[in-house]
């Protein structure tokens, strides 16, 4: 990649805590796939140790707010961020084994709320690590759907083969499991936009399924 050489193109000092930061905060808002209305922020590391003068903590807002690591509104994040009626609140916490330049969102609007995990991995590459206590991978590349079902034979096929019925291609597939029978999770990158019925239909091909979350591809994201 580009990037692996030069550097992503942002605003602010720090490729990991300015740019990886602004990737996280809209990764945190394409798999909610909402607007914000509160969010608790929760930084690890050296997130938490030097946020103000990297300006992590403007980058984390404005990408929750959507904007890319280079758009200028990042240095107003924060302003912005309460004219439109978002509130924010950042905490320190120390997680053991926690990745260094890692953060907590919990998340709140429209009565539900979602906890998403992730960590800024240098040169503005990042990896979503969890969603609701339950540990994946996820770079957020590409768009993407996430099952949580019962760890059952058929699930796969289930779903795999509904993508297929309904032509779309599929790039990465990693599953994740919590021990035999139980507790599963399926991360499947995809080419494209899936549509509202394959969405539908999906919620419930297969009766182990608990939940299924579309995380599509924002504008401007690389694909």
């Amino acid at each position: 990649m580009l990037s692996d050489i030069i550097g992503p193109v942002m605003v602010g000092p720090s490729s990991s805590h300015t740019a990886g930061a602004a990737k996280l905060g809209r990764l945190a808002r394409r798999v909610w796939n909402d607007e914000v209305s509160k969010v608790d922020i929760y930084l690890r590391g050296s997130f938490a140790a030097t946020y103000w003068g990297h300006g992590t903590d403007k980058a984390l807002v404005g990408g929750l707010l959507g904007f890319l690591p280079h758009d200028e509104r990042i240095k107003d994040a924060l302003n912005i961020a309460r004219e439109r009626g978002m509130e924010y609140r950042f905490f320190a916490e120390n997680i053991d084994g926690a990745h260094p330049n890692s953060v907590r969102f919990v998340l709140y609007g429209n009565d539900r709320t979602m906890e998403v995990v992730g960590a800024s991995l240098g040169g503005g590459v990042v990896e979503l690590q969890e969603i609701d206590g339950f540990r994946l991978s996820l770079k957020g590349d590409l768009a993407a759907l996430v099952t949580f079902h019962v760890d059952r034979p058929g699930v796969l096929a289930a779903v795999t083969g509904l993508l297929a019925k309904h032509d779309v291609n599929i790039a990465t597939m990693h599953l994740y499991r919590q021990g035999r029978g139980g507790k599963a999770a399926m991360v499947i990158e995809i080419d494209g936009d899936l549509k509202q019925e394959a969405k539908e239909e999906l919620q419930r091909s297969h009766p182990a399924l608990m939940r299924v979350i579309f995380i599509p591809l924002a504008e401007g994201d690389l694909i």
